[in-house]
């Protein structure tokens, strides 16, 4: 690979002398990789999601929980050949699916154990991501990704800068997903779990009903009211969100329910529901090397 443009940051990063706006240099970076059974039930089934965190990230989300590895980069360097074994090992400890968190800016160092897997397993791949993606990197895993799962977090451009430093993340994110349905026009089930298809995941903020209405109207109006959504109730202050008072709480269940009314308002017929009691530690992994 030469100069780094793989996400919408185009900073052209040379990653064999330095790090790009993300964090991350030529290395394949893992945190974790284990049996994820918090996920979507129809991911995670009942043996669990073949979960892989990647370290570092596109986005500089001031709330986020997974911090350690997104901002402070924690994890271990891996070779293709060894991060292929990871995938083999979730694989044969019966993992319904293999899940890649914020692999984004790996992408092209990833591919080649991408394809390889894909020829040696049947298992679907899932492209689980904050959803500020090039459309040009999305379309190099044409034909790898089973199931794409990303974030589709807020609509104003004020918001997306002040919270992720990402002025044009709603510009950048409606064309990804769009080419994510491109490349998974239909939704496929087989015995209780997804196998191919698109669910979009919006976490509801505090203080941000009016942005979760302006992400479901998008998603009704550009991709139809059958599209799966996942309507997070997980909202946790972590990292820097104590800098900022108005996220600096949790969602109360009146936001959540204002949110879960405007879905039924609008039509959706698969809206994926979070208890409130989701909100809680014990739900976030811990970032331990397990599986690496």
């Amino acid at each position: 690979m030469s100069l780094c443009n793989a996400c919408p940051r185009n900073c052209n990063a040379d990653r064999q002398t330095k790090t790009g706006f993300c964090g991350a240099d030529q290395n394949i970076k893992v945190a974790k990789a284990y049996l994820h059974e918090w996920e979507e039930p129809f991911i995670s089934g009942s043996k669990g999601s073949g979960t892989v965190f990647f370290s570092h990230c596109n986005l500089k989300c001031v709330f986020c929980q997974n911090f350690k590895i997104s901002a402070e980069g924690f994890g271990k360097n891996l070779s293709q050949d060894e991060l292929y074994d990871v995938f083999v090992s979730l694989e044969q400890k019966g993992a319904n699916n293999i899940n890649l968190v914020t692999a984004s800016h790996f992408v092209p160092y990833i591919l080649p154990v991408l394809k390889k897997f894909k020829a040696n397993s049947n298992l679907p791949i899932i492209y689980n991501c904050g959803g500020y993606e090039s459309v040009d990197t999305l379309k190099m895993l044409d034909g790898i990704v089973d199931v794409y799962l990303p974030d589709m977090k807020y609509v104003d451009s004020r918001i997306s800068a002040k919270y992720s430093h990402a002025p044009d993340y709603f510009e950048k994110n409606v064309l990804a997903v769009k080419e994510m349905k491109r490349q998974q026009p239909k939704d496929v089930f087989c015995d209780g779990l997804i196998k191919k298809g698109l669910v979009i995941r919006h976490l509801v903020m505090p203080n941000l009903v009016d942005q979760s209405k302006k992400v479901l109207d998008w998603i009704a109006d550009n991709l139809g009211t059958d599209t799966f959504v996942s309507l997070m109730a997980q909202y946790q202050p972590f990292y820097r969100a104590c800098e900022f008072d108005e996220i600096n709480r949790k969602i109360t269940e009146r936001e959540y329910n204002r949110v879960l009314q405007y879905t039924e308002q609008k039509g959706f017929e698969n809206i994926l529901c979070q208890e409130m009691t989701s909100s809680d530690e014990k739900y976030v992994p811990s970032f331990d090397l397990q599986g690496v």
